[in-house]
């Protein structure tokens, strides 16, 4: 996902240092990278052993000698002239080994690709990878990192009217390509703010923090180029520091980079890298601070705890022209606000990362695990290793600054992706070549490619684990997904009953968000019916008898409760909320039999920023639907309501896992008060950790099987088996 244009494309196609003095700029350089060769793989073996191997990114490496461009130079270019980088595709090939090739078509003339063979964004990721690397005690990886991030700089404009922005494209000789085909945004490519300068800055950031004590020439070098990144950022973003806009009626900031929390954030980890390292250096931390700032308030918006009870239940939005679209991929948000807590001092940046973490990464994992995006309802089902790393780093990040356990317990059932908790139930990392594969399809399928995003955050994943024996003696222990009961999707167009009319948009793109099907119009009268049933998944295997601590009695009583609160389901009505004053505002009244569960307003406030006014966007209905109602009503009492699903989640949402000598469960309270919930395997001994609405610890129990505990508001408990 390279930028904001893919990012919509996706969504429519898918409905410390103080070095002091200036760096060290040298001059240009390069040359045609040969046919790439096949690269081996081997099986899979026991994982012991350090999880992280750099064979396969190696493998992706190439060297390339560019011509003089003017404005396009890197440190000691005129006596090192080859460059050493990473091609962006590795395509799967008969017998296990991968061909190397870029983006687009390639013209057999001119040996060029339409996008190219080389782009900044994995050159800048690449290198994050290498540096972290060799921190974490792999020699070999610190001569990889300097010739990586070399590479970068010559894609960084260095001088002009767009200096410090970044070119995205480069083709096998070397030759950059500002305008690509199809066309990126911004193009050419290093004339606005992208998300590949963000990218850039998180690689100079922690460049300059690995090599001020080994390479002080080198890092000063890198030092001055994050500078110029910086000043490009504060000339074209930071600009509008202060000043917020309307999205649909929310106030959002507008100084973040290409409007996205997102991409704001990945500078954010690079520049809160080099401030902890540079704490003097007051022109970039002051920077990073109004970066992390606008993040913060992006998130302010989603992840207050009452927020947090609906959707997107906690999470930080990505994007501020869309209040209605999440994506797993480049979301990494909370981990960027809680690195940025720690270097800046600022704790009340790491509290928006807590709700999200305590939350929405409980709610995900019994939703199914990091979908690409939900737009709001799960409709881009792909599940790839950007958006697993995204949501391993956040968590590791928040636990790392909080001290929360529960997160590293969340972060260690979310890694356990790469090694076969996932859809599929097959590994997706290689521990013994380094692969990883480029994601799971919708149906069920594995794309056995591995490219070098895929294999960058894969990588970052098991360095973070590497760094976290604990959570990856987790993540490793668990392949094997017993239950899972959590949001589940009721489409509109297919309630049971009903007199309204199905209608298919032309586009299921709303240009900021994704209808998932059909749409259910009702006129004022009209109404429809919707069976439950069909959302229900299997429940967690940890239900059974109360375990020891209670007398028969009260024991049985907690435990009748806890089934009786399991069958309460919380149902969030999809529907197209209009701007207000645009027209007459759709109201739909609901019922579970003769129960009310309460009344929607479609309206949103004023359209602001966003492509187009209104929203499709979850409302939780006030009232859970009790046990035994399988069906809900829905009656239009005002205006034309556009109904595109329903959310429907169990009150008590559980996930339940196993491996040859382990199991975990996960239970999540999404009521506003404490529950009685059963939690523990029924045949081995467990501890049972049970957590508050923000990660703190509460309670520790010991069990031999199920046992019925009291969940706190918003709380999650983890039985470790």
């Amino acid at each position: 996902m390279r930028n904001l244009s893919l990012r919509l494309a996706a969504a429519a196609a898918s409905v410390t240092l103080v070095l002091g003095g200036a760096g060290v700029v040298g001059a240009s350089a390069a040359a045609a990278a040969p046919a790439a060769p096949a690269s081996p793989a081997a099986p899979a073996t026991d994982t012991a052993a350090p999880l992280t191997n750099l064979d396969h990114l190696d493998f992706l490496l190439d060297e390339v000698s560019p011509g003089t461009v003017e404005g396009h130079t890197s440190y000691r270019l005129d006596t090192e002239p080859s460059l050493t980088l990473p091609w962006t595709y590795a395509d799967a090939r008969d017998g296990g080994t991968f061909e190397r090739v870029g983006g687009g078509p390639l013209d057999p003339e001119t040996g060029d690709y339409a996008q190219g063979a080389f782009n900044s964004d994995d050159v800048a990721r690449a290198a994050v990878v290498y540096l972290r690397a060799w921190q974490q005690g792999d020699p070999a990886a610190r001569d990889k990192a300097y010739e990586v991030l070399r590479a970068l700089a010559y894609f960084q404009t260095d001088s002009g009217e767009d200096a410090g922005n970044v070119v995205l494209w480069m083709q096998p000789d070397g030759e950059l390509n500002p305008s690509a085909e199809p066309v990126e945004l911004p193009d050419p490519s290093d004339s606005e703010e992208s998300y590949w300068l963000a990218r850039t800055l998180w690689a100079f950031g922690e460049g300059c923090a690995a090599f001020r004590d080994t390479d002080p020439e080198f890092a000063a070098f890198l030092q001055e180029r994050l500078r110029l990144g910086v000043a490009a950022v504060d000339r074209e973003v930071l600009v509008r520091y202060g000043e917020t806009v309307q999205a649909d009626g929310v106030e959002v900031p507008a100084w973040l980079i290409v409007d996205g929390a997102d991409a704001t954030a990945e500078a954010v980890l690079g520049l809160s890298a080099y401030v902890a390292a540079a704490p003097d250096d007051d022109a970039v931390r002051a920077s990073t601070a109004k970066l992390a700032e606008g993040v913060a308030a992006m998130a302010a918006t989603t992840a207050t705890p009452a927020a947090a009870e609906s959707w997107p239940y906690g999470a930080a939005l990505p994007w501020a022209q869309s209040r209605s679209m999440w994506h797993a991929w480049s979301s990494q948000m909370s981990g960027a606000l809680a690195r940025a807590s720690v270097a800046l001092g600022e704790p009340a940046l790491l509290e928006p990362a807590v709700v999200e973490s305590a939350r929405f990464a409980p709610t995900l994992l019994a939703a199914g695990g990091p979908d690409n995006g939900w737009y709001p309802t799960p409709t881009e089902t792909v599940q790839i290793a950007y958006g697993v790393d995204s949501r391993v780093q956040n968590l590791l990040a928040t636990a790392d600054a909080s001290g929360s356990g529960g997160f590293d317990e969340l972060a260690g059932l979310q890694a356990a992706w790469y090694f076969g908790l996932n859809p599929v139930g097959e590994p997706m990392y290689d521990p013994v070549t380094g692969v990883t594969f480029d994601g799971i399809q919708p149906d069920g399928s594995i794309n056995r490619n591995s490219g070098a995003e895929s294999t960058i955050h894969g990588l970052l994943s098991m360095l973070a684990l590497d760094a976290h024996p604990e959570v990856a003696a987790l993540a490793n222990s668990v392949s094997v997904l017993d239950s899972r009961s959590g949001l589940s999707v009721v489409q509109a167009e297919d309630a049971v009953v009903t007199d309204g009319e199905v209608v298919t948009p032309e586009s299921s793109w709303t240009e900021e968000s994704s209808w998932n099907g059909a749409v259910l119009e009702l006129e004022a009268g009209e109404s429809a019916t919707f069976g439950l049933d069909a959302a229900e998944e299997s429940r967690s295997r940890g239900s059974g008898s109360a375990g020891a601590g209670h007398g028969a009695a009260a024991g049985e009583l907690l435990g009748a409760v806890a089934d009786a609160v399991a069958g309460l389901r919380i149902v969030e009505p999809v529907t197209w909320h209009v701007e207000s004053g645009s027209e007459t505002t759709p109201v739909t009244r609901w019922t579970a039999g003769r129960l009310p569960l309460g009344t929607i307003e479609s309206e949103v406030g004023a359209q602001g920023i966003t492509p187009v006014p209104g929203a499709l966007l979850p409302v939780r209905l006030p009232v859970p639907v009790p046990a035994g109602a399988p069906e809900v009503r829905v009656t239009a009492t005002d205006g034309t309501a556009q109904l595109d699903a329903l959310l429907v989640r169990p009150a008590v949402a559980t996930f339940a896992a196993s491996g040859e000598h382990a199991a975990v469960q996960l239970v999540q309270n999404g009521l506003r008060t404490p529950v009685p919930v059963r939690i523990g395997p029924a045949d081995r001994e467990a501890t049972v950790h049970v957590y508050d609405s923000s990660g703190v610890l509460v309670r520790e129990v010991q069990t031999s099987g199920p046992r019925t505990l009291v969940l706190p508001p918003s709380g999650f408990a983890v039985a470790l088996g």
